[in-house]
């Protein structure tokens, strides 16, 4: 786990890593004076949250507890993001002819060093699912026969991908469902239980927190299982890396897509790719790619002309994410839900879709309400709290029990924005009259 940064050295980490892919422009101010960390009840000190609110400029129009989409850039990663656009398009095509492969290549410094893998085994991409895609489709482990799993909560364009393997390698494509409601125990014997009725699997994909109802998965456990029995593993952490603080080869994954534009603050449009060095020749380069030699990782995915601006401004957004700290904003998520789901408990009819173990979960969690869980019902709710109430949500189908409502948090939310949102699930789930 990443500790807490010393307030002496926050400014300087700030300078070092949000201005080192660009040491010769200018060297822009990150972030406001934020207090020193809490020493005590780190996810819920009013004075540092609403210091770290004060660096987001968002509408007051809507409380929006849909931040699992994607996460806004703060003012300070945002002006960053502002100048390198300005600077690109200054510069044009001569910067990005002469000068751009290094800098572009540097960002994979910060990003490694702050992950806990060698910067030989990470590469930028749009987003976690186009580095998944590039996962799924490049595993060339496979053959005739074989079976690939996965579970009802992984998310949806993955499934895609791993149906793609039937047609693409002649692949058995196996699918179960995760336990409702879910324990730690019970997913480990779902896990367990699958690889058992498919003893063919050789490849497993794991999503570490679910987009669909915010359930952390015991990845470290399930990926030893399914190795245990041939399988390999590749990790979907779209959702976890930012939202909880841990280093990539605590997991015991091989392969994993991660994003920058959710949890971490990043520019939308940018995300990673790990695979692990011993494991580079397992996935094959992207369409044959010849840009890179083949034992560079970069020649697993290619993009393409990416957004140079958004990607050169990956440093600030993680200088910013590890100012704030990681940690710090690990224990402000699940304050954030247990303050509301230990009131929306209390409510009749509220189903709350993950348990409060907090191995389990982190900062996302969603409900329903009992007998509603149809998507014309779901869509109805959602539609409630947002147009009634100003409280924005969103449905999340592909659940085996039926639809759910997802709440996700941001750095901005605080605790009167919850105090409203419970208020209008009151009203809408019929406790209180409107």
């Amino acid at each position: 786990m990443s500790g807490h940064i010393p307030q002496t050295s926050r400014r300087a980490l700030l300078v070092g890593l949000g201005t080192a892919v660009l040491a010769a422009q200018a060297v822009p101010v990150l972030a406001r004076s934020l207090p020193a960390l809490p020493t005590s009840n780190l996810g819920a000190d009013t004075g540092y949250w609403n210091a770290v609110r004060g660096l987001y400029s968002v509408t007051p129009e809507m409380v929006n507890l849909e931040n699992g989409y994607w996460g806004i850039m703060a003012d300070p990663v945002k002006a960053e993001y502002k100048r390198l656009t300005d600077f690109v398009n200054f510069e044009n095509t001569v910067y990005a002819r002469t000068k751009i492969g290094k800098d572009l290549d540097d960002v994979r410094t910060p990003l490694a060093e702050f992950l806990g893998v060698a910067r030989e085994e990470i590469a930028l991409s749009r987003g976690a699912t186009e580095a998944l895609q590039a996962l799924i489709s490049g595993y060339n482990k496979l053959k005739a026969g074989d079976t690939v799993l996965y579970a009802d909560l992984d998310y949806d364009s993955m499934q895609y991908a791993m149906n793609w393997l039937k047609d693409r390698r002649g692949v058995n494509v196996a699918k179960f469902d995760i336990p409702e409601p879910a324990t730690r125990q019970g997913v480990l014997d779902a896990y367990d239980a699958a690889l058992k009725a498919n003893p063919g699997t050789k490849l497993l994909l794991l999503t570490h927190i679910s987009h669909r109802t915010g359930l952390m998965m015991p990845v470290k456990e399930i990926a030893a299982m399914a190795r245990a029995r041939g399988a390999d593993v590749i990790l979907d952490a779209a959702h976890s890396w930012g939202q909880i603080d841990f280093k990539a080869k605590d997991l015991g994954v091989d392969f994993i897509g991660f994003n920058l534009h959710k949890w971490i603050g990043a520019p939308l449009g940018v995300g990673m790719i790990y695979i692990a060095r011993d494991r580079l020749a397992d996935i094959d380069p992207y369409m044959a790619d010849e840009d890179f030699k083949a034992d560079d990782i970069r020649s697993r995915l290619h993009t393409g002309t990416p957004n140079f601006a958004a990607q050169l401004a990956v440093p600030a957004a993680l200088a910013l994410h590890r100012e704030i700290g990681p940690q710090a904003k690990e224990a402000r998520y699940r304050h954030l839900r247990n303050y509301w789901v230990a009131k929306a408990r209390e409510l009749k009819g509220v189903e709350i879709q993950t348990p409060d173990d907090p191995s389990m979960v982190a900062g996302i969690t969603s409900f329903a309400l009992t007998g509603k869980r149809a998507p014309a019902e779901t869509n109805a709710i959602v539609a409630a709290l947002r147009d009634q109430h100003k409280v924005m949500t969103v449905r999340r189908g592909g659940v085996a029990k039926g639809n759910t409502i997802r709440i996700s948090p941001a750095p901005y939310i605080m605790e009167a924005d919850l105090d409203r949102f419970v208020a209008a699930l009151a009203v809408v789930s019929g406790n209180r009259a409107g």
